[in-house]
């Protein structure tokens, strides 16, 4: 099939990003023809919490890959929905995310189908947004009308879905593994890389930092008696896409400093596999959430993880089979830190990711896809 992806990509960085083009390349294995449309101007600077939109690594050199879509300005939704309408693919795939979106992705798919031949099917990560604002509802709706079908990757978002849709073909495919970021190394490799001490065990907390994310949540953890007597590190590997000095101060609160460490930029594509190599667990003590590329990078190195019990996290991390999962508190992180480490608890962790893995594959992901089609 000619098929289009409408979406982030290089030279854009991020999960999003990295999602579209490792799934443009499980369909260009599979034979099909694939172009991923791409922004030219994602958000407007303004919109943007970050320090940047733009990554450092090489663009892909397998993947065919256009930036013309402007996210704000309605007469290029039409320019774009008329060019795709005239290549007439045989399918249109698009994530959505976010309500901000639902404008720009609605106005190019109805232009699109306007060719009484495309199909559209979209990945959805999240139906109602982490963060709510006046719009989300209006937005959402008008995007949903032109979808011919939707892959929900977590149960929780296959319901949220029904307040929008209740006819159209609906599938439930838990996020692939992040396997574009290489494979796990040594245990001493990575430490080395990272400049950290061989005589502690690290947590792991990974991504952009938001609010309902619960870092706050889980250097209280970090401070529990259960946890400081342990020979265990935090780091904490992402950009702030909110204001840091809040949680400088209680790091400073807690006496935290020498047990927390702060890696505050973004972790480019290449490095990712030193951290989660040199990590013994990562944890998730997200408020709220439905799914995480982050517990898919995990899976991907072999690394346990802790995850609060909210949205679809639990799907994905069995409890006590590949990690644990709890309440999004400081005592239940903490107890779940210390019993993560007694016995042959990681050993026996660890067994459980490996096996786990196995059902997240972009081969199940791309035959949703399809299955959706037919």
């Amino acid at each position: 099939m000619k098929i289009i992806i409408l979406g982030s990509a290089h030279p854009l960085r991020g999960g999003l990003a990295t999602y579209n083009e490792r799934l443009a390349k499980a369909f260009q294995d599979e034979g099909h023809d694939v172009t991923i449309y791409n922004f030219s101007l994602q958000y407007p600077s303004i919109l943007f919490p970050g320090k940047s939109q733009y990554s450092t690594d090489a663009a892909p050199a397998d993947l065919k890959i256009i930036s013309k879509v402007n996210s704000i300005n309605p007469l290029n939704w039409i320019s774009v929905g008329n060019e795709i309408k005239n290549l007439k693919p045989d399918l249109i795939i698009v994530k959505y995310w976010l309500p901000f979106m639902g404008p720009c992705f609605g106005t190019i798919l109805r232009q699109a189908k306007k060719n009484m031949h495309t199909k559209v099917i979209s990945i959805l990560d999240n139906i109602i947004p982490h963060e709510k604002r006046i719009g989300d509802n209006a937005f959402t709706k008008y995007f949903i009308k032109p979808i011919d079908g939707f892959v929900s990757m977590s149960a929780n978002v296959k319901e949220d879905l029904k307040q929008f849709d209740t006819t159209k073909p609906s599938v439930l495919q838990p996020h692939p593994l992040y396997d574009n970021f290489g494979e796990q190394v040594a245990r001493e490799e990575a430490l080395k890389e990272l400049n950290l001490s061989p005589d502690f065990r690290y947590l792991l907390f990974f991504g952009f930092i938001r609010k309902y994310k619960g870092l706050d949540i889980l250097l209280d953890a970090m401070a529990d008696e259960k946890i400081k007597s342990l020979p265990i590190k935090l780091f904490v590997a992402g950009e702030f896409y909110e204001d840091e000095k809040p949680y400088l101060e209680q790091i400073d609160k807690l006496n935290l400093g020498d047990r927390v460490l702060m890696f505050k930029d973004f972790i480019p594509n290449e490095k990712v596999k030193y951290f989660f190599s040199a990590a013994d667990l990562v944890v998730q003590p997200y408020r709220h959430a439905t799914q995480s590329g982050v517990t898919q990078v995990a899976y991907q190195f072999n690394v346990p993880m802790i995850v609060t019990d909210v949205g679809g996290l639990a799907e994905i991390v069995p409890d006590g089979k590949a990690g644990f999962v709890v309440p999004p508190t400081s005592n239940d992180i903490a107890k779940a830190i210390a019993k993560t480490f007694q016995s042959e608890n990681l050993v026996k962790l660890k067994a459980g990711v490996m096996e786990e893995k196995k059902r997240f594959s972009w081969q199940a992901m791309v035959d949703s896809v399809l299955g959706l089609i037919k």
